[in-house]
């Protein structure tokens, strides 16, 4: 967490001390000890999917294109959200729930936001690159310019920590009175709210608003981007252009549907207990699912990656090999 939240926190002399005791999974011994390893699995995964990423778009060369440059960064978003989120959880799943302090909550709560609201932008800014790459081609080099890609990127980042802040702030400014225990396996907005004993109303009223900036005006930029990118397709004579055109965006815009969806089916299903577990479920979705799919989307049918893979492999095996010649 920022330096700038524990000094309010200190300052302000809030409940920094209240503890909150984290349920997770209340399933049987069977099906947490399944659910334990699958987790271990698919967290392994996401690192080190995201890590090889990361790596072929430092490394290889044909891949230095602003297209890939924004995958790296999601990438970067992927292992922070998962590294959050899921170490907690196997925790919590060993010992059949979990205590954990006010600032320890507020901390993941506060990475957690950055991940999705840093996604939520970054994935509007690849719909325009690809609006752009198909729509535009001529201007695509002098538009997409590798300084703009990172200034985006960028920008992504410090408005997703500057949001966030403002969000844990608020949140830390409510008063917690026991017994605090969240039916969940993270610190998530709604069930911090529903531990506190003072009136929401100023931090729901914030949250409704910066639902515009956050959630709707990402969603018809995407929806904007797309309807011109399938109306251009459209019009190619060219079947085998029309394929090509679709490949490039398809991935970005399956990554999407499944982002969006499940973020809007945890925060717009009714509140209840027969929806409590489904609730669970699509968090976990969209917090631990969401990291491992979006380097497999990426990279499966990519020819560029799997180009680079291969260049790497005989890069190291042709080293090997004159070292054993030697």
């Amino acid at each position: 967490m920022s330096l700038e939240v524990l000094e309010f926190l200190e300052v302000n002399n809030l409940t920094v001390n209240a503890e909150f005791f984290l349920l997770g999974f209340q399933n049987g011994q069977r099906s947490t000890i399944l659910l334990f390893c699958l987790l271990l699995v698919v967290y392994c995964g996401t690192i080190c999917g995201n890590l090889l990423i990361i790596t072929l778009v430092s490394i290889s060369k044909n891949l230095h294109t602003p297209m890939y440059f924004f995958i790296s960064q999601l990438s970067i978003s992927d292992i922070l959200l998962a590294s959050d989120i899921v170490p907690d959880t196997l925790h919590i799943l060993l010992n059949n729930g979990g205590t954990t302090t006010f600032t320890g909550c507020i901390s993941q709560f506060y990475f957690f936001c950055v991940c999705e609201i840093f996604e939520c932008f970054l994935l509007t800014v690849m719909s325009y690159d690809r609006y752009v790459a198909i729509c535009n081609p001529l201007r695509y080099t002098s538009t997409m310019t590798s300084d703009r890609c990172v200034i985006l990127a960028a920008m992504c980042w410090v408005f997703s920590f500057s949001i966030t802040l403002m969000y844990c702030i608020t949140i830390s400014m409510l008063e917690f009175c026991g017994p605090n225990i969240i039916d969940h396996f993270f610190c998530d907005f709604v069930p911090l709210l529903e531990n506190s004993c003072s009136a929401t109303y100023t931090i729901e009223l914030e949250v409704f608003i910066m639902c515009f900036p956050i959630l709707f005006i990402p969603l018809t930029v995407i929806f904007i981007s797309y309807i011109n990118i399938i109306v251009t397709i459209l019009r190619f004579q060219s079947n085998v252009s029309r394929k090509k055109a679709f490949s490039t965006c398809s991935a970005h815009l399956f990554v999407v549907s499944i982002f969006f969806s499940t973020l809007l089916s945890v925060y717009l299903f009714p509140k209840g207990e027969q929806t409590l577990n489904i609730s669970k479920i699509l968090s976990l979705l969209y917090t631990v699912l969401t990291p491992l799919i979006n380097p497999i989307i990426y990279s499966l049918r990519n020819k560029d990656i799997k180009k680079s893979v291969q260049e790497i492999i005989r890069f190291v095996l042709g080293d090997n090999y004159i070292l054993s010649s030697r």
